[in-house]
């Protein structure tokens, strides 16, 4: 959105005071990071989005074919704008996530997702900071958090908040993998920060540990494969090949974030600043089953994890509770197999299967499979289990 000036009364003109400005009100606002860069288009940064959309790496996230031919250049979307203010928001956890795969009989929530949905509580701050910097410079200003289409990464990098790493995520010396990042555009000419250059060296450990090797080479991401986006965005059944693959993971994944040795500079977030609230670390499996479209909302409200909706977290927490071997959810699965939602009803099939053994699941296939009108869920009653896990 476009803010207006607040006053011009006391305006900043020199560049250097400027940045000054907004570095110290930056601070205030409790913002972890800031820097600035130059705009310009970026043939190279187009050339990597236009492969990889090409290649059909994005999966069902169409909207980044939308105007993509201005994500490459954020002078198409705003050609008056001459630089960018770029933020980051530590959300470093206070202990390593990774753990938590051990814990199977829970689902793990992505650190980011953990509580209060960042895009509000980051632009709230990044407005804040606008309009004190419209208010003092008598320039134009748009804010952006992941809500346009600006490749905030890039210009991060630009602005010297940090690099993206082999998993394409951005990487902080001071932050480690753990910054939310927002985007300042202003009319204002600001003296451009260094451009931070890549520290990954020969490292491969965020390549290594990915459960479904996404990552077709360094620098590129297959978002087909990536847990990440299989949990969150994928709207269908999650493929057979990667149910195994991801454990007990029901929003997200922090695998290749989690494994990055920058992570060891990073200090956890002083404030609980995303907190919703007090148990919003990875629920019990029991909890996730058992809820219906209401009692979702109201648990997960103001979260991400909301977006995403009850179908497709019961479908992941089903896929988790057939890989926790424990066969005491099967009181909580069974239901499922004539849950209104054909994604849960097919995963229900695939936990129960991979619950029991063949004539422990005859019964229910007998009761259920006959009257099952989807052709995809009919088509899970048939596949074979790919070993059990008790």
């Amino acid at each position: 959105m476009t803010l207006a000036p607040l006053t011009v009364l006391d305006t900043v003109t020199a560049t250097a005071d400027l940045n000054a400005l907004l570095r110290d009100e930056a601070r205030k606002l409790g913002l972890d990071a800031i820097g600035f860069a130059r705009l310009g288009s970026s043939g190279e940064l187009a050339e990597r989005l236009d492969y990889f959309l090409k290649h059909g790496r994005h999966g069902d996230m169409d909207w980044m074919e939308e105007n993509a031919d201005r994500r490459g250049d954020p002078n198409r979307l705003w050609p008056e704008a001459k630089s960018a203010i770029m933020v980051g928001q530590s959300y470093a956890p206070p202990s390593n996530p990774l753990d938590a795969l051990a814990e199977r009989d829970r689902g793990i929530v992505s650190v980011y997702a953990k509580g209060r949905d960042y895009h509000d509580v980051v632009k709230k701050k990044i407005k804040a900071l606008a309009r004190t910097f419209a208010a003092k410079s008598g320039a134009d200003v748009k804010v952006f958090v992941d809500t346009a289409p600006l490749m905030e990464k890039p210009l991060a990098m630009k602005a010297g908040l940090g690099w993206q790493g082999k998993h394409t995520v951005l990487v902080s010396r001071e932050h480690g993998d753990w910054l939310f990042l927002g985007a300042i555009l202003t009319t204002a000419d600001l003296d451009p920060d260094a451009e931070e250059v890549d520290h990954c060296g020969s490292c491969s450990r965020c390549l290594d540990i990915c459960p479904t090797k996404a990552f077709p080479a360094p620098y590129q991401l297959d978002a087909r494969r990536c847990l990440a986006y299989l949990s969150v965005e994928h709207k269908g059944h999650i493929p057979p090949e990667f149910r195994v693959p991801m454990g007990n993971r029901v929003f997200g994944c922090d695998d290749c974030l989690a494994v990055c040795p920058w992570n060891k500079f990073a200090a956890a977030a002083t404030e609980m600043r995303f907190a919703a609230q007090p148990a919003t670390d990875n629920p019990p499996l029991a909890e996730l089953l058992a809820l219906d479209d209401a009692e979702f909302r109201v648990r997960f409200a103001g979260t991400p994890v909301k977006r995403t909706g009850r179908n497709r977290i019961v479908r992941n927490a089903l896929i988790a509770a057939g890989n926790s071997g424990d066969k005491s959810l099967l009181r909580l699965i069974t239901p499922l197999l004539e849950d209104a939602s054909p994604l849960v009803r097919a995963m229900a099939i695939w936990s129960a299967r991979r619950l029991t053994s063949d004539t422990e699941l005859a019964p229910l296939k007998s009761r259920y499979e006959p009257g099952e009108t989807d052709p995809e869920v009919a088509r899970e009653w048939a596949m074979p289990v790919e070993g059990h896990s008790i």
